[in-house]
């Protein structure tokens, strides 16, 4: 890079370059999806010098910075403030520099490690300090569960917001292993990263793959080889799969990974046959013993069925739940409406006010 070309545009800005600088050359950012620096420090973009990088590196700043960010543009000796939204047309030259100023405190990755690890300081908090992986354990499940509830509430403010709490959890169990000299943040990241490249040869590499099932039978291929490569001891090819996973996830995950090597109905008839089935035998069921079997089997090919239709059945049950709650919560409330006790309400009159609820699309 040449250095220069900084000088020159601080020049032109009429400002002393600031102690904390990111420089990139335009060229090099043509082909990121998002900013490859924390968003939280200045950064200079220098050789931006056609249309078309101008557009990209717009695209690239568009994903974190809002669109009515300000950017200071220096071209042949004269600057000008622009938009992130309006730098389509500020490549024209061999000397077009773009000075994208912070987004702000508290937007980058690095500057929310630095507050958890701060968190676990001596001056930090004494509740953080005082966790371990196994005290943070039950947090790290409801911040989970929390999380796929806001993802079903489909409220995006609710969603940001879970998700902050779950990255919280995850970052506070990495900073926890630094400090014990297990494993840090950083790794955590690198570990993922290289799995990330390592099973998507279809997307980093030269591989050909046909299609979702092409991938995802590959993707089982690598992780048989990883696991041999590693000298792990031979598993099944559902021994992977959490048994902590709630019941309807679990079933679709054993179907998932069996399907995908070949281990399936091939059609869909064969599927409603087989829930045809377990229903009549469901219904010939002598004992208990039977019945919660039967049931059992009922309930998995149900699942299976919704694999087929491409329906995640934990979610789909979720949203009946939910559905079910509001409805009969309408119901309640009509009973107190009356002045009445739900115990002291018909079948018939409670019929008709879950009739109500459903017209109200609740």
């Amino acid at each position: 890079m040449d250095f220069s070309l900084v000088a020159q545009a601080f020049d032109t800005l009429r400002i002393a370059p600031p102690s904390r600088l990111i420089l990139l050359e335009a060229q090099t950012l043509a082909s990121a999806h998002v900013p490859p620096y924390p968003p939280d420090a200045p950064a200079l973009v220098i050789g931006v010098n056609s249309r078309e990088l101008a557009l990209q590196i717009q695209a690239m700043l568009l994903t974190t910075y809002p669109k009515e960010h300000l950017v200071s543009v220096t071209e042949s000796g004269k600057w000008e403030e622009k938009m992130v939204g309006e730098l389509e047309n500020s490549g024209a030259s061999d000397f077009v520099c773009w000075f994208v100023p912070p987004l702000g405190e508290g937007t980058s990755f690095e500057s929310f490690a630095e507050i958890v690890a701060h968190l676990r300081a001596p001056d930090g908090c004494p509740w953080d300090r005082e966790q371990t992986h196994e005290t943070l354990r039950k947090h790290l499940l409801e911040e989970a569960y929390e999380a796929i509830s806001a993802i079903d509430s489909g409220d995006f403010d609710e969603m940001r917001e879970e998700f902050g709490d779950l990255l919280l959890q995850i970052v506070l169990q990495s900073q926890i292993a630094g400090e014990e000299g297990q494993f840090n943040t950083n790794q955590v990241i690198h570990g993922i990263h290289s799995k990330i490249v390592r099973r998507h040869p279809h997307v980093f590499g030269d591989l050909k793959l046909e299609g979702v099932d092409g991938v995802l039978a590959n993707w089982e291929r690598l992780k048989e080889a990883e696991r041999k490569d590693n000298g792990q001891k031979e598993k099944g090819l559902l021994d992977g799969i959490p048994l902590a996973l709630p019941a309807l996830s679990q079933a679709q995950e054993y179907q998932d990974r069996a399907a995908r090597l070949g281990f399936d109905w091939p059609e869909i008839e064969g599927v409603l046959e087989k829930i045809a089935e377990e229903i009549e035998e469901v219904r010939q069921a002598t004992n208990e013993e039977e019945l919660i079997s039967e049931l059992g089997d009922l309930f998995f090919a149900l699942v299976n069925l919704a694999r087929w239709k491409k329906v995640d059945a934990e979610s789909a049950l979720r949203e009946t739940n939910a559905k079910f709650k509001k409805r009969f919560g309408y119901v309640e409330q009509g009973a107190k409406e009356q002045g009445r006790n739900l115990s002291e309400l018909s079948l018939d009159e409670m019929e008709s006010l879950w009739q109500e609820a459903k017209g109200r699309r609740g």
